[in-house]
């Protein structure tokens, strides 16, 4: 896969996690990304990595319908305590739906469907998203192999099916509760997320 990106920005993002390097990227995609590292990760091998995909719901309001929040800020904590590490933050909402039609998804899941189902209803796919951008930074960095910090075997499949060498996969452990259970069941069982 060619580089379709190129270097926009960098500059220091110290955070409550620890200490990273924020770079943004330009490329024929419309949305801005943010991509995180800690440390040198040029030509590494075995990079700690996590793809996270934006949730302004659970992200900034700390909604507890899902684990977005918990999976993002254990990540961030972990890679602050690593080397080096690298977090890519996809603009990509509600699984690549958007933000409006999450907030439908979200009447529709009131209303008994789990989030599955409520996407189709919608006449849209249960999961929408796209890791190419996540690649191409990959390829930037000339990164070997990763250690993917995911319980989706989506995002380790396109990885590898983009030539991107998975060399593990560190869980994200999320915490359970009375609002996420039926979310997290669903993830679990029919998109076969490791929980």
């Amino acid at each position: 896969m060619d580089k379709m990106i190129t270097l926009a920005a960098k500059a220091k993002l110290p955070t409550l996690a620890g200490n990273f390097d924020i770079y943004t990227f330009q490329n024929e995609m419309t949305n801005e990304n943010a991509v995180i590292v800690k440390g040198d990760v040029s030509g590494k091998s075995d990079v700690p990595l996590r793809i996270h995909s934006e949730c302004l719901t659970g992200d900034v309001f700390g909604s507890k319908r899902c684990d977005c929040r918990d999976q993002l800020l254990k990540s961030l904590v972990y890679l602050g305590e690593q080397p080096y590490g690298m977090l890519i933050y996809l603009r990509q909402e509600g699984r690549g739906i958007g933000l409006i039609n999450k907030i439908k998804a979200y009447q529709l899941q009131e209303e008994g469907y789990d989030t599955v189902e409520a996407n189709i209803k919608l006449g849209l796919p249960a999961d929408r998203r796209d890791y190419t951008y996540a690649v191409e930074v990959l390829n930037f960095f000339n990164i070997r192999s990763v250690r993917i910090m995911t319980n989706n075997p989506e995002k380790i499949n396109f990885l590898e099916s983009n030539g991107i060498k998975v060399s593990g996969r560190i869980a994200i452990k999320s915490q359970s509760t009375e609002y996420n259970q039926f979310y997290l069941l669903t993830k679990k069982e029919k998109m076969g997320h490791q929980i």
